[in-house]
């Protein structure tokens, strides 16, 4: 599932230059220095080593998400991207004071099996999907690659999900996935709320930590809000999602691969010193 990213800034602003993909035993950091970092994402949630932090509670988190009209969603042979026009954006909770976090875009992990996907992982627990929500500090910088390994300038939301019954915000997400198969398809869909992937509102209770992004260019200074409620979507939704590839339509592809696009997520990485905060009491 290798693709070419720009050594310094990667897929997130679309330059191509070096190789990077998930396969075993590819080192990252070989090119990506900040891969070799001591707070790398993504990491196992130890819930009975979380502490509960009160203040959280104190400053809501608030997202405020708007309607997006004719988002371009993509299969970029990594992930499956929606790239949100609308201005949407979250404030409070373990944020800095009167700072506005803008989402960028919304990124999907998943396994080729239900037993895998996720790259967090919950007392060594994996999910078969995870979803970001990529945000920049709009308040201190112009645009999410200024914000990128500053202090306080990305916000990562992740979303576990298993899987259940049909998830209807997420239809007009997978009801086009047999259009984006192949590497560097696009699909502009009328509209997407993005309101639809956040857990109800009294379920919303969310661990945090300082991270990084988890995948190159690795850069750190991330900060992570996990909701503790996965989302549920149907099986035959992450069937839409395992069917897509990692190569361009018509690439020859060796012998004794399948290049499905599964699979698409990093190993947890050492916590080291660093503590992962709760917005509730563990049970």
């Amino acid at each position: 599932m290798a693709d070419n990213v720009n050594e310094e800034s990667d897929d997130y602003t679309g330059k191509d230059e070096i190789e990077w993909g998930y396969e075993e035993g590819v080192e990252w950091g070989l090119h990506f220095p900040a891969a070799n970092g001591e707070y790398q994402s993504p990491i196992n949630l130890n819930t009975r080593e979380a502490q509960y932090n009160t203040s959280l509670l104190d400053r809501g988190l608030s997202p405020n998400y708007a309607m997006c009209r004719n988002c371009e969603v993509i299969n970029d042979g990594h992930s499956v991207r929606i790239m949100l026009k609308s201005k949407s954006v979250v404030t409070g909770g373990p944020l800095p004071s009167n700072h506005e976090y803008e989402l960028q875009e919304v990124r999907y992990h998943w396994g080729n099996q239900n037993q895998r996907g996720s790259e967090h992982t919950v007392n060594f627990k994996a999910y078969p999907m995870e979803l970001h929500l990529i945000h920049w500090n709009s308040t201190l910088f112009n645009c999410f690659e200024d914000a990128l390994g500053k202090k306080n300038g990305v916000l990562l939301i992740a979303l576990f999900v298993q899987i259940g019954k049909e998830h209807n915000g997420l239809k007009a997400i997978t009801d086009v996935l047999q259009d984006l198969r192949y590497k560097g398809k696009t699909k502009i869909i009328p509209c997407f709320d993005p309101m639809t992937l956040l857990p109800d509102p009294a379920l919303r209770g969310y661990w945090v930590y300082e991270g990084s992004l988890t995948t190159p260019p690795c850069s750190e200074q991330v900060t992570w809000i996990l909701y503790q409620y996965p989302l549920t979507i149907s099986q035959m939704q992450i069937e839409a999602f395992r069917r897509l590839r990692s190569h361009i339509k018509g690439a020859e592809v060796a012998e004794g691969t399948d290049r499905l696009l599964g699979d698409n997520f990093r190993p947890t990485q050492p916590l080291s010193d660093r503590i992962i905060h709760a917005s509730f009491q563990h049970t």
